[in-house]
């Protein structure tokens, strides 16, 4: 089991500065937020639009921590054992054959046996409840359904899972669990309540440009403030989907690549693809957009 670190920061301004470290730039909301979850031991729940840095945090967390990063990637039909665990029945049809051929078991004990440890298989939430401490990410809740909300809800409240054949697993060490939602539809109160709840906006100019800065440290500083600029733009022009922080990194990305020191109308064009992906998108910020920058 991997060892971890206690958290040293001891208010929301070291939390934040250990996450700085980590290469992750959060507004003060979000790094009290994030603070108040680990000294309570209460999930947080951040929503905002795709790409505005909430898986990020999770993993910047287990940056600081020292802890492992265990995520459960949510998407529509989901269910508990493909979150909790599920049984090896291929081994188990191994160890039943091979038992009975040595005849060394008495039937009641053999259908015991394949119900041993051995043959569970850990899913992300039972191999975090068991770790000796963790970051649990469970990410785009809002794309599993009503069902496994409610599922959620009872192993979040106790940090345990019961296996009938094997009892009650309970975390000695609580996990720190981050829930993301993009907001695709609207998460129920029940569990929203169990949680601190952030809303994660895309960032203002300067924050942006600091952030492209610090992923990108060769990046020039006109090309950072040229794209968070370009791109708050494209935020305010009702696109389909607009872009995100994640978005922003890949085309500067895409951009210092090829050499760029500031961002022309020829050079954005040829790079919307980093940081648009509709094709509808594309065409009005061509006409409003990249039309406002010198050709």
């Amino acid at each position: 089991m991997m060892r971890y670190m206690q958290t040293p920061m001891t208010d929301p301004a070291g939390l934040a500065a250990a996450l700085r470290e980590q290469g992750y730039l959060p507004e003060d909301g979000l790094a009290t937020a994030a603070y108040l979850a680990i000294r309570m031991h209460r999930p947080l729940f951040l929503e905002g639009d795709a790409g505005v840095g909430k898986t990020s945090l999770a993993e910047a967390l287990a940056g600081v921590t020292g802890r492992e990063l265990i995520r459960l990637q949510c998407y529509e039909g989901i269910d508990a054992s493909q979150a909790l665990y599920d049984w090896d029945f291929p081994r188990q049809v191994l160890h039943l054959r091979a038992s009975e051929t040595a005849g060394v078991l008495e039937p009641e004990a053999l259908e015991r046996s394949l119900y041993d440890r051995r043959f569970l298989i850990a899913r992300p939430i039972l191999r975090a409840i068991e770790s000796a401490g963790a970051v649990l990410l469970i990410d785009e809740i809002d794309r599993a359904d009503d069902e496994f909300e409610a599922f959620l809800l009872e192993v979040l409240a106790e940090n345990a899972v019961t296996i009938p054949e094997l009892g009650t697993i309970r975390a000695e060490t609580p996990p720190i669990v981050v829930l993301t939602s993009n907001r695709t539809r609207e998460v129920h109160d029940a569990l929203k309540r169990r949680c601190l709840y952030h809303w994660v906006a895309h960032p203002p100019f300067d924050r942006e440009v600091a952030i492209l800065r610090r992923r990108l440290p060769e990046l020039s500083d006109q090309l950072a403030r040229d794209v968070a600029g370009a791109v708050r733009r494209m935020r305010e022009a009702d696109l389909l989907k607009p872009p995100g922080v994640a978005e922003s990194i890949d085309w500067a990305r895409a951009l210092q690549i090829l050499g760029a020191r500031t961002l022309d109308r020829e050079l954005a064009a040829a790079t919307l693809g980093a940081v648009l992906k509709y094709q509808e998108d594309a065409a009005r910020v061509r006409d409003t957009v990249l039309a406002e920058l010198a050709g």
